[in-house]
């Protein structure tokens, strides 16, 4: 396809539960550098001048890389007629089911039809290579070039091995979203890694990551997860966390915690000190309230948001 344009800016549509909303919020800010979000019922979606792939998030369902805007659609006919596909290229056009207000079934067929009129190229309803979006957001249509959330990484929720207290994959690919905003040249370390969930996120996304646990059952169980979905298994080490040694750009820590005991505070305080010798950055999880034990580590906290399931809460830190 002849690019009409460049696209400086993107709208992202999104969706979460209730419970995640902080989270979902926190994921987007960081992975977006974005204050512009907007939460309806009707559809929520955010602004931001950065592109990334939309799988990347667990609640973004898709980007539109913005082609133009205007008071009505009719104003965005203009900017249709501009695209010349390629012979072979099929395309569709889909009104979002986000934004302000999103037209019924009928109105929506309508608008895309006259859209879709406009553009040279062959139509192709089931699976076109290119699709476009529109979307009403702030009184202004938008037109864009629509690109579907990649879903493949759902696949990960099914591992050999699991813990029935460890990290779902949502909560986890998030967790690596606020700690690796952006992928290139960046480490990251779990040093207390489970059943390795935070991990094969992680490198799902590229980004060069190492993995730990005193347990050795975690450490066996996380190297055959990494083994069932194509990783290193030897990214995974066993060993106390207050041995390992280098530096890495951030770091996700799932504070150990046992339902039957407390972990003492002076173990607290401990791995909190190596956590901060090892990383310049964390995002810290637990289900105990730590933020005293964090100051006191050298930790200085930029955010902070409960996430809850059912009556199980954990406290979440992203620091520096």
């Amino acid at each position: 396809m002849r690019k009409v344009m460049v696209p400086v800016k993107y709208v992202y549509t999104y969706a979460c539960h209730e419970n995640e909303r902080q989270l979902c919020q926190l994921e987007l800010s960081a992975l977006l550098a974005s204050a512009s979000m907007v939460y309806s019922d009707s559809g929520s979606y955010v602004w931001s001048e950065r592109c990334i792939p939309p799988g990347r998030s667990p609640f973004i369902h898709g980007r539109l890389d913005v082609l133009g805007e205007g008071d009505s659609v009719t104003e965005l006919l203009p900017i249709a007629r501009e695209i010349r596909l390629t012979q072979d290229e099929t395309f569709k056009v889909i009104c979002l089911k986000a934004g302000d207000h999103p037209p019924d079934y009928d109105q929506a067929r309508k608008l895309e039809r006259e859209i879709g009129m406009c553009i040279v190229g062959t139509a192709q309803m089931k699976k076109p290579e290119v699709t476009f979006g529109l979307i009403k957001t702030k009184g202004k249509w938008i037109f864009g070039q629509w690109t579907e959330s990649d879903k493949s990484w759902q696949v990960h929720q099914q591992k050999p091995q699991n813990y029935s207290t460890g990290f779902g994959v949502t909560l986890a690919r998030a967790l690596v979203n606020i700690a690796v905003p952006e992928v290139r040249n960046h480490r990251l370390l779990d040093p207390c890694c489970g059943m390795g969930t935070v991990v094969i996120e992680a490198l799902s996304m590229g980004i060069d990551t190492k993995g730990n646990d005193l347990n050795a059952l975690a450490v066996r169980g996380a190297r055959t997860n990494l083994h069932y979905f194509g990783y290193d298994p030897d990214r995974i080490t066993l060993g106390d966390m207050k041995s390992l040694e280098g530096e890495y750009d951030s770091a996700v820590f799932d504070m150990p915690y046992n339902l039957c005991s407390v972990l003492p505070e002076q173990e607290q305080r401990a791995m909190l000190v190596k956590l901060r010798k090892l990383s310049g950055r964390a995002v810290v999880v637990s289900t105990e309230w730590v933020q005293e034990h964090l100051l006191t580590a050298g930790w200085s906290i930029e955010q902070y948001v409960p996430v809850q399931k059912g009556s199980f809460i954990r406290h979440v830190w992203v620091c520096m």
